[in-house]
């Protein structure tokens, strides 16, 4: 913790309050994981629909992303992060009052909106704020507000449902949301985004920045994190969507929200760790690792027949999403300049949303068909997939890559800011 006292006192103050405006966050978005499905189930809802339903807060999130990644970097990151908490505080409460599919839907998807603002518009205010030193260490630490949050969050949400219904949840739920709204509204930006100059074209010795945004898509320093993301979004969404009809179909003693709780103990475990070797080590590393946990997670819940095997795969999953998410941030970080950041983090996070977006409807089409073990097998596929392509096509060429990806060489596509 020694980076934040290398730190002038308003941009250690801000970084504070941004943490406990992220940590209020993910506890009140994270009060619906185990429960929302269930809620679903409880008012008639298919396995198909229940995926569909879930699956809409992505694309929230996805459509969403197009305009806020560029108004992070054009007007301001804390405008960006009040959308987010905003949508957070009021979205709960339409849970209340909404009973069909349609409706669900749609609501749903609004509330993708508030992810959408607050990961771009918090994940850019503290690169701003790191020094590039060490800023894999400081984005590190302030990654924890998720897992602390995600620790809280579903295991409050899974005991508000059991003992006091729907209707309390959604309302706690909602206040949790308010009340990282008043702590966002409070942060301090260090300065506006029009103050930060003009992009460096000799920034990017590969003539990047001279590209057509649409040319920046196929670049390998952009698509490929993106289809990581991508691949990471599908496991994610599947677990997020299906784990709790799984344990109940299986006839597993085990209360969901101690599946999430495990998870956030488990990456804020390798967050606190992690960030700062990845200073010291390279970022690429940690990403094959994080793959590789992936893996074993979705083996783990092929697997899986008592609440002990469910719970190793909790800590599987914790792990790697304390290795992929954080690095990955911290490695869009590495190669974008500022006043490109929040248009680059909004598109390879989008990847990440896209799965959640065709988790949902697609694996749910595959549970119906199969069974929920038959989709984590294929979840199992997917991991394969992302850390084949991150191991072979993460730099310039296939030398560069192999050795990035295992930590015996440097980032080709890293730029000096």
């Amino acid at each position: 913790m020694k980076v934040f006292l290398t730190l002038d006192p308003p941009r250690r103050r801000s970084l504070i309050i941004l943490f406990v405006a992220a940590l209020l966050f993910w506890s009140s978005i994270t009060t619906l994981l185990p429960t929302l499905p269930l809620y679903i189930n409880s008012i008639g809802g298919t396995k198909q629909q229940i995926g569909l339903v879930m699956g809409s807060f992505a694309l929230g999130l996805l459509l969403s992303r197009i305009w806020l990644g560029p108004l992070a970097d054009t007007r301001s990151r804390k405008l960006v992060l009040l959308i987010g908490t905003t949508v957070a505080a009021i979205a709960p409460i339409g849970y209340l009052i909404c009973n069909s599919i349609p409706l669900l839907m749609g609501l749903r998807a609004f509330q993708g909106i508030s992810i959408a603002g607050v990961t771009i518009g918090y994940s850019a205010l503290v690169a701003d704020l790191a020094p590039p030193g060490r800023r894999g260490e400081l984005i590190g630490y302030m990654s924890l507000a998720a897992p602390v949050g995600m620790g809280i969050g579903p295991a409050m949400g899974g005991f508000l449902a059991v003992a006091t219904g729907y209707v309390v949840l959604f309302m706690v739920s909602s206040t949790v949301g308010m009340m990282s709204l008043v702590c966002a509204s409070l942060v301090w930006e260090p300065y506006s985004t029009s103050e930060k100059g003009q992009v460096e074209v000799n920034s990017y010795p590969d003539g990047f920045a001279r590209q057509k945004f649409w040319q920046t898509l196929v670049s390998r320093r952009v698509l490929v994190p993106t289809f990581v993301m991508l691949m990471v979004g599908l496991m994610f969404g599947t677990i997020v969507t299906f784990l709790p009809l799984f344990i109940i179909d299986s006839n597993i003693d085990l209360n969901p929200g101690v599946f999430y709780t495990v998870i956030a103990i488990a990456s804020f475990t390798v967050r606190i760790f992690t960030g700062r070797a990845s200073d010291r080590f390279g970022r690429g590393v940690f990403i094959s690792l994080g793959l590789v946990c992936y893996l074993l997670c979705m083996l783990s819940l092929w697997t899986a027949n008592t609440a002990n095997k469910i719970l190793v795969a909790a800590i599987f999953e914790g792990s790697a999403a304390g290795l992929v998410i954080p690095i990955m941030i911290t490695l869009i970080t590495d190669r974008f300049p500022p006043t490109q950041r929040g248009k680059f983090f909004s598109l390879c996070i989008g990847g990440f949303d896209l799965g959640l977006a065709l988790a949902g409807p697609c694996f749910g089409m595959v549970a119906e068909q199969l069974s929920y073990r038959g989709m984590f097998a294929l979840d199992a596929c997917l991991a394969c997939i992302g850390l084949t392509a991150f191991i072979t096509m993460s730099n310039k060429d296939l030398p560069h890559s192999i050795r990035f990806a295992f930590g015996q060489g440097q980032d080709t596509y890293a730029i000096n800011h």
